[in-house]
């Protein structure tokens, strides 16, 4: 989705500061010049993405040196919204164990992995993973913390 509206806002800056005194080669030029901005934002984004992974991976392996096979995904990049005020991000990854063998399958334990991040969390340099604070969810917790929500938002008092 962020692809398709960084595309259109480049069509959109491209052509519609166009001048009497242009020559269709410098147009030709412009164009050139957006795309490539766009394929540059589109490849850091994807940077950021592998390199927001890896350092995912990297907690866990130190964090959990008791599992060494497992495949971990980033559920959601984006994850602030804009109508959120605070100062606070969070990265969610998927976590799932999984036993060696020729055509691995996806069978093991399952964990959600939060990377909250705090302000400034993005600077001239990239990501600063030292603003990362780290929470591992594993099934049973998660199903305490769906129960608990779920009770809150209704009127059990138990």
């Amino acid at each position: 989705m962020n692809k398709i509206k960084i595309t259109l806002l480049s069509f959109f800056v491209l052509f519609s500061f166009k001048s009497q005194s242009q020559v269709k080669g410098s147009d030709v030029v412009a164009f050139g010049a957006g795309i490539a901005a766009v394929g540059s934002a589109i490849a850091i984004n994807d940077k950021m993405k592998e390199k927001a992974e890896l350092k995912a991976t990297e907690w866990f392996l130190a964090a959990h040196p008791e599992y060494s096979s497992f495949s971990l995904k980033t559920l959601d990049f984006d994850a602030k919204k804009a109508k959120d005020a605070s100062d606070v991000s969070v990265i969610t990854y998927k976590i799932q164990l999984f036993t060696p063998k020729n055509k691995p399958v996806l069978d093991g334990k399952r964990f959600v992995l939060f990377g909250y991040l705090s302000d400034g969390w993005i600077n001239q340099y990239g990501l600063d993973f030292s603003k990362f604070t780290w929470h591992l969810v594993d099934q049973q917790e998660w199903l305490s913390m769906m129960t608990a929500y779920a009770k809150v938002s209704s009127s059990e008092k138990k």
